[in-house]
Parts: C-alpha cells; sequence; structure tokens
C-alpha cells in the first residue's frame, strides 16, 4: 500500500516546462494511457475503478506494455492529493471486465493522458495532455502514511518543485480530471 501525495497544475508553455525540467530531473521517458472508470450504483469508491492501459518508452527507447487496475480512496487537503492507492495487474482484460459487468458495473469516464516523464529526489514529475483538457504538470511523492507531518512535508517539497518548473500555485488544479472530464461530457451537446 502506498499512500500518493500530489499536486497537477495547468501548462501554459510545455517546451518552458520540458527545458526547465530537463536541466535538473533525471528523464524517464515518454508514455501513453488509456483510462477507463468503470461505476456502479452505491460504489465505494466513488471514484470507481480504473482499468488503465498504458505504453512506456525509456530514454532508450525500449518500449513496455502494461495493464493495471487501480481504484482510489481520494482526498484533497489544501489543495494536495493524497490518495490511498491499491493497484493489481490483470492479463485477460476481457475476462475481467465481464466479471466487472456481471458484478453490476458499468464503463463510464475515459481518459487519454501522453507526454513525458522525469525523477527528481523522489519526486515524479510529468508533463501530460489529457484529451480535452490540455497540458498540465503532474508532482507525485509516494509516502507510506498520510500522518499530517508527513502530507504537510510532502507539500513544502511539491510546492518548492514546482516553483522551480516555473509554474505559480495559482495554476494549481483541485478538481480531479475524471470531474473535469465529466464536466466537459457535459457542456457537449
Amino acid at each position: 500500500m502506498a499512500t500518493e501525495i500530489e499536486l497537477k497544475a495547468h501548462v501554459e508553455d510545455r517546451e518552458a516546462l520540458k527545458s526547465a525540467a530537463a536541466s535538473f530531473a533525471r528523464f524517464s521517458g515518454s508514455f501513453e494511457k488509456e483510462d477507463v472508470y468503470w461505476y456502479g450504483p452505491g460504489m465505494i469508491p466513488k471514484s470507481g475503478l480504473r482499468i488503465r492501459q498504458e505504453t512506456d518508452t525509456d530514454p532508450q527507447g525500449a518500449v513496455a506494455r502494461s495493464l493495471a487496475v487501480t481504484y482510489k480512496i481520494k482526498e484533497t487537503r489544501n489543495g494536495i492529493e493524497v490518495n490511498d492507492e491499491r493497484e493489481f495487474t490483470v492479463s485477460d482484460i476481457g475476462n475481467f471486465e465481464e466479471l466487472l459487468r456481471r458484478l453490476g458495473l458499468a464503463p463510464g469516464t475515459r481518459k487519454r493522458k501522453r507526454g513525458w516523464s522525469w525523477d527528481y529526489e523522489g519526486i515524479a514529475i510529468e508533463l501530460a495532455e489529457i484529451s480535452g483538457l490540455g497540458w498540465f504538470a503532474e508532482l507525485e511523492i509516494l509516502a507510506d502514511n498520510d500522518r499530517p507531518d508527513t502530507v504537510a512535508h510532502a507539500r513544502s517539497r511539491l510546492l518548492t518543485l514546482l516553483r522551480r518548473l516555473g509554474i505559480g500555485e495559482d495554476k494549481i488544479e483541485t478538481r480531479y480530471y475524471t470531474e473535469m472530464l465529466r464536466s466537459l461530457q457535459e457542456k457537449t451537446p
């Protein structure tokens, strides 16, 4: 079990952010992520169950594909996400989706994400385009607990790194991507 402590912020100039990250962080590669969130009546967690198909390309050009199922208990504390995340892999997506249907779940929100990633002193940095929403910087620390002192320390480190990347705190987005995508879908006739 890991506790994700993260923030995301709108990015106006992706090339400037790429240059800034490259100047001090270790490049991890590029990625493409296709997510489908499954929901059911009275489901806990309310955020749904995510099935992610991911393709990662490392700096040497090696490609890795993965399929993961994730569920999270999400919380926002002082503008920072603190999530209890559980993740596992499945070998047969078709059979797993059929199981979800039989359990009363149905596919809902879909999210497509692509971009680049870096590592810096235990902080994962992603520059990601979310289809329909634009470009975001995502900064994440994995912690072994969610105690207030742990979250406060991680928050301080994340905000310091955000500034180093040239992004102001006014660009922080506190809504979840799924919330923004649902809102976007509701506005589209």
